[in-house]
């Protein structure tokens, strides 16, 4: 089952990259407002098929495709732009609107990356005032060479210190890993 997970993030990763190369090509309004507009239709898309009510007709085998279509086209097409309603008719055509939540998370991601933003969480014992925060998210810019936007969270069990994930990386600076590997260190050398 993890393999079929993978497969529909590939999957979506792949919608969402067309849509970001459809949403950075030169135009008259400018990538960043291109990027903006889909991103908001991305969103809407994804809140939509979301809804419970709509994910239950959108998943039924008992609902014909065409009346999925005639569905999502009355329900989005006066909020999205026209091309948002191509990809939403590619996607109800292949049965694949369920993934349009990971679709808009996925290019977020990557207009993010585009305008040199990371996200990090950042793991600590106890909550952090503003100031630390700010403290933290001005060291992770320096490491990564981008801003980063802090998501704070509370672990008791990491006793102190911090750990942070961007992405793929962790940096791991907490008391309680350093402990571990102190322990390790000595029982190596007793050894």
């Amino acid at each position: 089952m993890a393999a079929r997970g993978a497969f529909k993030g590939a999957s979506a990763r792949r919608y969402a990259e067309a849509v970001f190369e459809l949403a950075v090509e030169p135009g008259p309004a400018g990538p960043a407002d291109t990027i903006d507009a889909w991103s908001r239709d991305l969103q809407t898309i994804a809140d939509f098929a979301s809804e419970a009510d709509v994910a239950r007709v959108l998943e039924s085998g008992r609902v014909p495709a065409s009346e999925k279509l005639r569905l999502v086209t009355a329900a989005l097409e006066p909020h999205v732009s026209a091309l948002a309603m191509n990809l939403v008719k590619l996607l109800a055509a292949r049965n694949k609107l369920h993934v349009s939540r990971q679709i808009f998370e996925a290019f977020r991601e990557r207009a993010d990356d585009h305008r040199g933003i990371a996200h990090a969480t950042v793991t600590t014992a106890v909550p952090l005032a503003d100031d630390e925060r700010q403290a933290i998210a001005t060291r992770l810019s320096t490491l990564t060479g981008k801003r980063v936007d802090v998501t704070p969270v509370v672990d008791e069990a990491i006793i102190g210190g911090v750990v942070a994930r961007i992405g793929d990386q962790l940096i791991d600076g907490s008391t309680r890993t350093k402990l571990i590997a102190l322990k390790r260190r000595l029982a190596s050398a007793a050894g």
